[in-house]
């Protein structure tokens, strides 16, 4: 049993490059996609990552924010952590300025007020931490 989820989790998630989100389409089927590690994050409980307005992922969380998130220990592939919550589709001046990096023009070449960037933030409210094949639910306080 982990003794602190919260120190646990947050470990883990910092070492990680990539994350995997997933979303629910319109007939009800999970939809995953790899991305790069949040560029913000606050604990366990809320990250926050980039992407292009005009994806088939903004449609489907702007319908349905049930959302799931994954962060697997790519040294040891029995280790991870998925986090189940909601995912708010974010695209107010105040956290795209907040949240933008000049690297991030290789993406988006309108910048972050003049192109297609938009932001996603995820809050959970619960996981399951999975390590050396056994597994655990946890509450995210």
């Amino acid at each position: 049993m982990m003794r602190n989820p919260k120190e646990t989790i947050g470990n883990l998630i910092e070492k990680q490059s990539v994350s995997f989100i997933s979303s629910v389409d319109e007939n009800g089927f999970p939809n995953t996609k790899a991305m790069l590690a949040p560029v913000k994050r606050e604990g366990i409980k809320t990250f926050y990552w980039h992407t292009n307005s005009p994806s088939m992922r903004i449609k489907q969380y702007k319908a349905n924010p049930k959302a799931c998130v994954y962060f697997y220990d790519k040294r040891f592939t029995t280790r991870g952590v998925m986090l189940k919550g909601e995912m708010e589709v974010l695209d107010d001046e105040e956290t795209k300025k907040e949240i933008w990096r000049d690297e991030f023009s290789k993406y988006y070449t309108g910048g972050w007020d003049g192109g297609d960037f938009i932001i996603l933030k995820f809050t959970a409210e619960a996981g399951r931490y999975y390590s050396n094949y056994s597994s655990e639910d946890f509450e995210i306080e």
